[in-house]
């Protein structure tokens, strides 16, 4: 099973913008972080620019946070992208088995629970904890080395 990356490219996206702000912002720049390509990139920061998420000024190559990464959680980000359910359910089961005719009904409430239980945790991990890591993570590699 492989899920959708759209939310771990769009908080890539906004924690680049916020660590490399004063560098080349361009969307083939951050695509090279990324490792996507430019067009997807700037598809992404124009979802998050109607969310608020981030601004952007035609014609320029600056985009900035809509507001403080302290203000921005994960939830939001996940928001702005659709809110997408993190499982999904098999509905081609054999009605006539015993598990195929009840698993779903089954699933449902428990997929449930972890939807809401998902929502809760990112709802409470905000970009600026993100940021902190992987300030520390890179400081602390660079003294490793």
């Amino acid at each position: 099973m492989k899920f959708s990356h759209k939310l771990s490219d769009a908080i890539h996206i906004l924690a680049y913008v916020d660590i490399y702000k004063d560098d080349d912002l361009s969307s083939k720049a951050i695509a090279l972080s990324v490792e996507s390509n430019p067009s997807l990139i700037r598809r992404l920061m124009s979802t998050l620019s109607k969310a608020g998420l981030l601004t952007t000024r035609p014609g320029t190559v600056s985009p900035e946070l809509g507001r403080a990464a302290s203000e921005i959680t994960v939830y939001d980000v996940y928001e702005a992208l659709g809110k997408e359910d993190l499982l999904h359910i098999d509905d081609k089961t054999n009605p006539k088995c015993i598990v195929g005719g009840n698993i779903q009904q089954t699933l449902d409430s428990v997929y449930d629970k972890v939807q809401s239980a998902a929502e809760n945790v990112m709802g409470a991990v905000t970009l600026q904890s993100i940021i902190d890591d992987i300030l520390v993570r890179k400081s602390k590699r660079q003294t490793a080395e």
